[in-house]
C-alpha cells in the first residue's frame, strides 16, 4: 500500500457538515474517506449509477457519516445546516455518459442548478468538480485556465464537455447574481484504487486486460498523450481548494503535469503486472483529444499544492486493488474462468514482495 501522505492542515473542521454528491464514486469515496478522518460530519448523496455502496461500506456505520441514495436531478432537501458542498455528482467516462447523453447533459445543468439552489439556501460554499474535457481536444499546450477550448458541440462527447462547461458557467452566475461563494476545480486524469473495471478509462482497462491475459487495447497508435494524477492527490487539493480564500474562485487546474504516451502507459503496466499480454491497436474514437497536459501554477501559487505520488507508485498500489478484486471475483467463477487466475497470484506475489511503505 502507499505510505499515507502528511496533509498540511487546512481548516479546523469543529464538525462542519459537508455535503458530497456523487460520495460513492471512485473519486467521491475517497473524498468521504479523507473528510471523515479529518473531523467533519459527511453526508453522501448518490444514485448509484456508476457509484457503488461497496466504495463507502467501511463508513456505513460511522456516527460522523450519512449515505442517502438520491438523483440531484431532483431537488434535494437537507434539514439542519450545511456549510460546504462538493458536486462531484456526474458520470465521468465514456463510456458511462455516452450511455445516457441526455441524462449526463441534465445532471449537468439540472442537478448543478439544485445543488447552487440548496447552497443557496444554507449559505454554502460550493466546489464543482469540473473537468480537462473543458478544452477539447486542445490546440493550446499545456492547458492553462485562461484556455477558452476546442470543443465540438455536437458530437458524441458532447454532453459532457458542454455540460460541464455549461455547469462553470452557472456557477459565476450564482455568484454574481446571488453572492454564492464557489469553486471551480478542473479535474484531470486521476487514478486509484476503487475504479470500475468497466469504466472504459486507459489506467484501468489495461490493468484490468493485463491482469486478465487479455489483448491491451489502445486507440490510434498510442503516441497521444495523458497526464495522470492519483486519486490522494487530488482529494488534497480538492479540500485545498475548498478552504482557500473566497477572493480563489477558480477555475484551477488540478492534474499531474508529468505527460506520458498511452503506449508508454501500456508498457508500464505490462511490466508491474509481468503480464504477456500483446498490444492491440483500434481506431482512435470521434473527437478523442490527441494530448492532455495541465498548467498547475496557479494551483501551486494558490493553493500550495502539487502532486506527490510518482505514476509507478501509483500504478503499483492500483495494479494490487485490482488484482485483489479480480483474484477474488475468480473465486467464485466457474473453474474454465479461474484458469487465468495464476497470472493475477503472479501480480500480487509480485506486489507483495515490491510494495512501498
Amino acid at each position: 500500500m502507499l505510505r499515507k501522505l502528511r496533509h498540511e492542515p487546512t481548516v479546523s473542521p469543529m464538525r462542519m457538515n459537508v455535503l458530497v454528491t456523487g460520495g460513492a464514486g471512485f473519486i467521491g469515496s475517497h473524498l468521504c474517506d479523507r473528510l471523515v478522518q479529518s473531523g467533519y460530519h459527511v453526508v453522501c448523496v448518490d444514485n448509484l449509477y456508476t457509484g457503488s455502496v461497496e466504495n463507502i461500506r467501511p463508513l456505513l456505520n460511522h456516527p460522523a457519516f450519512t449515505f442517502i441514495e438520491h438523483d440531484i436531478r431532483e431537488p434535494l432537501e437537507i434539514a439542519g445546516s450545511v456549510q460546504r458542498i462538493f458536486n462531484l455528482a456526474c458520470p465521468a467516462s465514456p463510456p458511462h455518459y455516452q450511455r445516457d447523453p441526455i441524462g449526463t447533459m441534465r445532471t449537468c445543468v439540472l442537478g448543478v442548478y439544485n445543488m447552487l439552489e440548496l447552497a443557496k439556501e444554507k449559505g454554502a460554499r460550493i466546489l464543482q468538480a469540473s473537468t480537462s474535457e473543458i478544452y477539447g481536444d486542445p490546440e493550446v499546450h499545456p492547458q492553462r485556465e485562461s484556455y477558452v477550448g476546442h470543443v465540438n458541440a455536437t458530437g458524441p462527447r458532447a454532453c459532457y464537455d458542454e455540460g460541464k462547461r455549461a455547469a462553470e458557467a452557472l456557477f459565476f452566475d450564482y455568484q454574481r447574481v446571488h453572492g454564492v461563494q464557489i469553486k471551480v476545480a478542473r479535474i484531470f486524469n486521476t487514478y486509484g484504487p476503487r475504479m470500475m473495471e468497466n469504466d472504459g478509462r486507459v489506467v484501468s482497462n489495461f490493468i484490468v486486460q493485463a491482469l486478465r491475459g487479455d489483448a491491451i487495447t489502445i486507440y490510434g497508435e498510442g503516441s497521444q498523450t495523458r497526464s495522470f494524477c492519483y486519486v490522494d492527490d487530488l482529494v488534497e487539493g480538492l479540500i485545498r481548494l475548498m478552504e482557500s480564500g473566497r477572493e480563489i474562485t477558480g477555475p484551477i487546474n488540478l492534474g499531474n503535469p508529468i505527460e506520458v504516451t498511452v503506449e508508454e502507459i501500456a508498457r508500464r503496466i505490462l511490466a508491474q503486472t509481468h503480464s504477456q499480454s500483446t498490444l492491440r491497436h483500434l481506431p482512435l474514437p470521434q473527437d478523442d483529444p490527441k494530448r492532455r497536459k495541465p498548467s498547475i501554477e496557479r494551483a501551486f501559487s494558490a493553493l500550495g499544492w502539487k502532486p506527490r505520488v510518482d505514476l509507478d507508485h501509483g500504478l503499483k498500489a492500483t495494479i494490487g486493488y485490482f488484482a485483489l478484486k479480480l483474484f477474488s471475483s475468480d473465486a467464485e467463477r466457474s473453474a474454465p474462468r479461474r484458469a487465468k487466475a495464476p497470472q493475477r497470484a503472479t501480480a500480487l506475489r509480485s506486489l507483495q514482495q515490491g510494495a512501498p511503505a
